[in-house]
């Protein structure tokens, strides 16, 4: 189900980061950005909602969780430099394209592998995470 025009092209602010300090943090952080995202939602399903991360060094970094419990990772051509660090944290190899599909069991581990390389954070209500050829 796709969101309604005004709830689609509503932006978010960029929120800068400060970082976690251990699993606990991450665990609240994620707790507080799903109540966030479920309000922007206005309870209405959509697909591609989730959560941006610019990151320090230039980039940004897409995370949504699919149905499944997946994580889709859409990492843009300015973040590549990130793709060893993902490699590590998710013992996974990087994908042919720029999507990357993570086990949901991964989450806190790429979260906190993350935490110092992000700038800010912002919500997102409807990524297009096929739009650039999602080749995982």
């Amino acid at each position: 189900m796709t969101l309604p025009e005004n709830l689609q092209q509503k932006v978010f602010p960029d929120i800068r980061w400060q970082p976690l300090e251990d699993w606990n943090e991450a665990e609240a952080w994620l707790d507080l950005y799903n109540r966030e995202l479920q309000q922007a939602l206005e309870g209405r399903q959509s697909e591609g909602q989730g959560v941006c991360f610019t990151l320090v060094h230039g980039g940004e970094l897409y995370l949504h969780t699919n149905g499944d419990g997946d994580i889709l990772l859409d990492v843009t051509p300015e973040a590549a430099w990130v793709q060893p660090v993902l490699t590590a944290v998710t013992r996974q190899n990087a994908p042919a394209g720029q999507i990357w599909l993570v086990a949901g069991d991964q989450l806190m581990p790429l979260l906190m592998g993350l935490n110092s390389l992000i700038a800010s954070t912002r919500l997102v209500l409807a990524h297009s995470y096929r739009a650039r050829g999602m080749r995982c």
